[in-house]
């Protein structure tokens, strides 16, 4: 590990909060370590605020509920147009503000059977998050997204350090 890399092995008293396929956690805690593992072609939404040491992580699967309208109701982290909005308003529930925001994403991977990715999903889910912030005047700060490796990513609440663990190493994103 180089210098100025975050560790995603907590240091003593860290609490690691894991996110799920399909699921967010927002935190106040500074001692928690929010972590998704294994962003296919899901994608990755990391949300500080630094003035109130406020953070989330969003595990997206799919970009649109009007495939199951009515799972969307029960799960609303599973796709992009009900995901984005609750994490924002849990984090807005806890002091964050829409100005002080820093947001990173990573994922939206494609993996290809037989040589054709025909539905897209990891290229669609990246751009229904960034269509959404934009219309919201939400900045991505930072992004790595694409290709065809999974990543995991970690975020340190109380620094905002987000760590993307992947084939290549880990790193800052």
């Amino acid at each position: 590990m180089s210098a100025g890399i975050v560790s995603a092995s907590p240091v003593p008293g860290t609490r690691k909060v894991n996110v799920g396929i399909a699921a967010l956690a927002v935190s106040a805690d500074p001692a928690v370590l929010l972590m998704t593992h294994a962003l296919g072609s899901c994608v990755g939404v990391a949300i500080h605020d630094a003035t109130a040491k406020v953070a989330g992580l969003l595990h997206v699967q799919l970009p649109d509920s009007k495939v199951d309208p009515a799972k969307a109701v029960r799960q609303p982290a599973m796709f992009v147009d009900t995901a984005l909005p609750k994490l924002f308003r849990d984090a807005y529930a806890l002091g964050a503000k829409k100005e002080r925001l820093i947001v990173k994403i990573a994922g939206g991977a494609s993996f290809a059977h037989g040589g054709r990715d025909v539905n897209r999903i990891g290229a669609r889910n990246v751009a229904a998050v960034r269509q959404m912030l934009m219309r919201n005047r939400v900045l991505v700060r930072r992004a790595e997204v694409g290709g065809n490796i999974p990543r995991t990513l970690a975020l340190h609440v109380g620094t905002g350090d987000l760590l993307l663990m992947d084939e290549r190493g880990e790193r800052k994103l």
